[in-house]
């Protein structure tokens, strides 16, 4: 065996993979702060343009569509051009949404800046992301390192939202789209230095591995692997029970908790600095019910989880109006909790159902079902803001999203283990 061999195989006191690990996490927290900016810049671009709260919603549900949309493409691009180029391009096209966004004049620029540009560099640092820096790195602590990775998009959430609303209440809505910018544009230049595509490069094995791995080849038919799983799933009603009842989970997180919450609380005469409070405190939250929901689905039946998870948010939504008023109290702070831990918690359940129903391409099929997620966070994006405009208030909004999960509780039932056994093995 030659040095050259030796060295490949000889283990590491600190493996590499961990050091990846941490850069991921912090690049999905700065793309993932981005998600919980619009809901306290409604007020202020309102004030300033005088533009409607439904255009303003336009634009947030351009980027939640678009974020969806291209995550299912982002892996195949990983694939291609390798992680840090995909990183570094999509952190700079985050940059300079941002930037532009900040010198807008007409809501046409804000639904092209914030909508297009920051919407597909964020969705290019998605759950896809997560999964192909553990898959690449990791074979021992996989599950773990995804959990980790994608719960850390809640927590970038916690870190700069209350931050973030307190500059813009102090200093204005601009500082705080530069300081977010001025954060991702750091993460590139740590990119740069420190994220590496794969342990091969640097002549190592992945975490727990036993022989040296060499880096795989490029597939270039991913991206139309991709679409032909799309076309293959969308023949099968359960791709659609699917995708439906997790674009209702959208539709009642993103698209009305993440967008209209603060906006609905300072109707309500609650200071914006604790209403983002409150919403990062569901991020807390949210983290903490992702990992609870994974261990569940381990042991329980997924679609039984689903049921549950949905019925909960049917009734905390339908509470939520006759609980917001001018104070943080206990009641309200009580909700956030509930609410935080079955915020993501519908994750794991979802994607090991899409494995047991569509075996090989429950993957990919996931990525779709996310995009049609953000669709519906969208959608509600939009209703929020309009309903908002037409009747001075948010009390349909809240009921009608309250509805909507009780409709996926009893949905998701419909989808059976036997069938979704079969699937599987019609798949295998």
């Amino acid at each position: 065996m030659t040095n050259d061999t030796a060295s490949r195989h000889r283990p590491a006191l600190f493996h590499r993979a961990w050091a990846i690990a941490v850069i991921a996490c912090l690049t999905i927290v700065a793309a993932a702060a981005f998600a919980a900016v619009p809901g306290i810049l409604v007020d202020p671009l309102h004030t300033e343009y005088g533009w409607s709260r439904a255009s303003i919603g336009a634009a947030v549900s351009v980027n939640m569509t678009v974020y969806g949309l291209i995550a299912p493409f982002a892996a195949a691009l990983m694939d291609r051009f390798g992680i840090r180029r995909i990183a570094v391009t999509a952190l700079a096209t985050v940059v300079v949404g941002a930037g532009l966004t900040t010198v807008m004049t007409d809501v046409w620029q804000l639904t092209l800046y914030w909508g297009l540009l920051i919407g597909a560099g964020t969705g290019s640092l998605s759950m896809t992301f997560a999964a192909t820096v553990a898959d690449n790195w990791f074979v021992e602590r996989r599950g773990l390192v995804i959990g980790a990775l994608t719960g850390s998009s809640a927590f970038g959430q916690l870190v700069f939202l209350p931050a973030l609303a307190w500059i813009v209440d102090h200093q204005g809505w601009r500082p705080a789209l530069v300081t977010l910018a001025l954060t991702a544009g750091t993460m590139i230049v740590l990119i740069a230095l420190l994220l590496r595509d794969h342990p091969a490069d640097l002549g190592q094995r992945p975490y727990g591995a036993t022989a040296f791995v060499k880096r795989p080849e490029a597939d270039p038919g991913a991206a139309r692997r991709t679409v032909r799983v799309l076309f293959g799933s969308v023949r099968d009603r359960r791709f659609w029970l699917l995708a439906g009842t997790f674009a209702v989970c959208g539709a009642t997180t993103n698209g009305i908790m993440w967008t209209h919450f603060v906006p609905a609380a300072h109707d309500a005469g609650m200071a914006v600095t604790a209403a983002a409070s409150l919403v990062s405190t569901i991020g807390v939250f949210a983290l903490v019910g992702t990992v609870l929901s994974g261990w569940l689905t381990d042991r329980f039946d997924p679609r039984l989880l689903l049921v549950g998870y949905y019925a909960g948010r049917a009734l905390s939504l339908a509470a939520l109006p006759a609980l917001l008023g001018p104070d943080a109290g206990a009641v309200i702070v009580s909700w956030v909790v509930l609410f935080g831990l079955l915020d993501v918690a519908t994750v794991p359940p979802t994607i090991l159902l899409c494995r047991r129903v569509f075996g090989a391409d429950g993957a990919i099929v996931f990525g779709w079902v996310n995009a049609v997620h953000q669709v519906g966070a969208g959608a509600m994006a939009v209703f929020g803001g309009l309903t908002r405009d037409v009747t001075g208030g948010y009390g349909p909004v809240w009921l009608l999203a309250a509805a909507l999960c009780a409709v996926a509780a009893v949905a998701v039932y419909g989808l059976t283990p036997t069938a979704a056994r079969t699937g599987q093995a019609a798949k295998a």
